[in-house]
């Protein structure tokens, strides 16, 4: 197989699909790989690292995704890239499509074999692929509120931990998995004040029993959620419906009960986010400020840290991808059911049901297909 990773378009976006390493077992396996000038050098991997490994450089995206049979990516193409885009090629990237129809249609129209690491489930049901940039996010999450909320940026002017004889920050954390547990465990070191609301009660005991009296675990209503908020100083949305579009937890009249100059970091913003009044920013304007509430929506968190992130990332999407490339798309599906999960468009159809729920599109269920 012929695989190709390229430069992330995004803002600030510093991560690779493809490391050197993978590309060098690639190459011992029998596969041709294509590398985009540049595309690592954000996370630290040169083109000279990349030529050692065995890959060849070429100079444009283009030429790139002419070449390849499966794209690796870290995002979603962009509007710039769906052009390039070919039937039957295999995209392997994030795609969080809830939000984006516009890609969706591109995918669907141009017949690509499109698997997203968001709904790559494994034995338990988990999302594998998922999990290292919620962990990444989760932490991140409280050292951006904790900056944003001083006051040159808007926020309160507290200082998360306080000081002997001051009253310390209070966090409120919105969903407990792996990005609300990650953004706890950064709170709670932070010495402040953490809550956190989830509606599942044994995800709820779970934390309990991890954090002990450090975290105060509510579960979540309308009613608990309308009291936190007008106690909190920082606010973690880190809901995740894998594949579909977030609930909007936190409305826009919620924020007429929260202290001016209280920060949201809505982690959920690649699947529309959490809160109503979010919407996505990047790493060059991070932050605006409604009714008085600054709000952090960075759609790219992991960004910021590439190195760490890219290599996460790929030690738990290389196997797919080398399943992939070995056994050829459909006999790797059919073996694994989560990779699987994992394909959201294939032959011109929607094959996800979450996705196909938040963008009205006709589901099809890809054993049907195969």
């Amino acid at each position: 197989m012929i695989i190709g990773t390229t430069k992330e378009l995004k803002n600030h976006e510093y991560r690779v699909g493809l490391i050197p390493d993978n590309a060098a077992v690639f190459v011992a396996d029998g596969h041709t790989v294509y590398v985009e000038t540049g595309a690592g050098e954000g996370a630290g991997f040169t083109d000279e690292m990349y030529k050692e490994a065995g890959a060849i450089i070429l100079n444009t995206p283009a030429e790139v995704y002419e070449k390849a049979d499966m794209i690796i990516k870290v995002k979603e193409p962009e509007p710039c890239e769906y052009g390039f885009l070919k039937e039957n090629q295999i995209l392997f990237t994030y795609l969080h499509l809830a939000p984006n129809p516009g890609l969706g249609e591109a995918l669907m129209s141009r017949g690509v074999k499109a698997v997203a690491y968001e709904t790559i489930t494994d034995v338990e049901g988990n999302l594998p692929c998922l999990r290292p940039m919620s962990q990444i996010a989760g932490r991140l999450s409280i050292q951006e509120g904790a900056k944003y909320l001083e006051r040159s940026f808007g926020g309160r002017g507290i200082l998360l931990g306080g000081v002997p004889g001051v009253e310390r920050g209070k966090i409120v954390i919105i969903g407990g998995g792996v990005a609300g547990t990650y953004a706890a465990k950064a709170a709670v070191g932070s010495d402040a004040q953490v809550t956190l609301l989830d509606v599942d009660l044994n995800r709820l005991s779970y934390l309990e029993d991890v954090f002990g009296a450090s975290v105060t675990t509510l579960y979540s209503t309308e009613a608990n959620i309308q009291k936190s908020l007008a106690k909190a100083d920082l606010v973690i949305g880190s809901v995740l419906i894998p594949g579909g579009k977030t609930p909007k937890l936190v409305r826009k009249e919620h924020l007429k009960l929260m202290k001016k100059g209280s920060v949201i970091v809505d982690i959920a913003i690649d699947q529309g986010g959490c809160c109503e009044s979010s919407h996505v920013t990047t790493h060059d304007n991070p932050v605006f400020i409604e009714e008085g509430i600054v709000h952090y929506c960075v759609g790219n968190m992991p960004g910021a840290v590439p190195y760490t992130s890219t290599v996460a990332l790929s030690n738990t999407t290389f196997r797919h991808a080398r399943a992939m490339a070995n056994l050829g798309f459909e006999a790797a599906i059919a073996k694994d059911e989560g990779l699987r999960n994992g394909v959201n468009i294939y032959k011109h159809q929607c094959t996800n049901k979450n996705v196909a729920g938040a963008l009205g599109y006709e589901y099809k269920a890809i054993e049907t297909l195969l």
